[in-house]
């Protein structure tokens, strides 16, 4: 019954979770609230891997063919997890996941 409402209370911060920067506001907002805190996580790995990717546009050539690429993935994983998020679902989104249960806040 707990994380039914738990799930209900989070489930914005969570969505907001995987829209670029503002994935640092379930991570601060709703910091005690597991399932926001889950989607946050994935968000900000997202996000610095987006991040990490515009940062290698700046090599001709390459560089702007892995930002596209990129972002596609950026893109798909930003739906997914979103509108999982909204189904009140914990999704693990291959690699991204892994990388986020090892942040520690």
């Amino acid at each position: 019954m707990t994380e039914d409402r738990e799930i209900r209370e989070g489930k914005i911060y969570a969505m907001v979770g995987y829209w670029l920067f503002l994935c640092i506001l379930p991570l601060l907002l709703k910091k005690d609230n597991k399932f926001a805190v889950h989607h946050g996580k994935q968000g900000l790995v997202l996000f610095i891997f987006i991040v990490a990717a515009f940062i290698f546009y700046v090599i001709p050539i390459l560089g702007p063919l892995l930002y596209r690429l990129a972002s596609v993935v950026y893109f798909i994983c930003f739906l997914w997890g979103s509108i999982e998020a909204l189904r009140g679902r914990y999704c693990r989104i291959p690699i991204i996941a892994d990388i986020a249960d090892k942040i520690i806040l």
